[in-house]
């Protein structure tokens, strides 16, 4: 085993899904609970954003993001079911959390338009608000089932691995 995910990127993970949760939970009449995790939520991925620049090897965007050719070559490959694995994340993953954090920062952004006394009654921003949580819940599901194949195509369990930093040493046709 080989220690990957640092504790500020699992602390960072658990705490959004936490985050999110509550704000999911709490959307209708528990509006202060609500706020509070919307704040939360953004600064999680603020925090998420410096330390992709600034975190430890696996933590940084640098390491993990390849662009659009390598990430359909490599959902490609899935559909072929001869994708590499990654001991960090693979280019599909990548993509799933760029597409997370920009979401969840938009939803945010536009919540907290909600409370600001210009906006409040602005049917417009409180649609983009409603379209950008419904986005954010199917990308969600969509990381969970990312989660679930990888998981079961490279055999080891990856939830265990954001708890406790560590996945199955690299073997000689992964991807280090």
């Amino acid at each position: 085993m080989i220690r990957v995910w640092d504790p500020l990127v699992r602390i960072f993970h658990w705490s959004l899904v936490i985050a999110f949760g509550i704000a999911w939970v709490t959307s209708e009449g528990f509006d202060t609970i609500h706020i509070w995790s919307g704040y939360a939520a953004g600064a999680l991925v603020a925090f998420r954003v410096v330390w992709g620049v600034i975190g430890t090897r696996y933590a940084r965007f640098t390491s993990f993001i390849k662009g659009p050719s390598a990430t359909i070559a490599y959902l490609k490959d899935i559909a072929r079911g001869k994708e590499r694995r990654y001991v960090g994340h693979n280019p599909a993953g990548a993509a799933m959390i760029v597409a997370l954090l920009v979401t969840m920062a938009i939803t945010v952004w536009s919540g907290w338009l909600l409370i600001q006394p210009q906006y409040a009654r602005s049917e417009l921003i409180s649609a983009l608000h409603s379209l950008f949580t419904s986005i954010l819940m199917g990308l969600v599901i969509l990381h969970i089932g990312g989660v679930i194949l990888a998981g079961k195509r490279h055999g080891e369990n990856l939830v265990r691995a954001m708890l406790t930093g560590e996945k199955k040493s690299p073997g000689p046709e992964d991807v280090a």
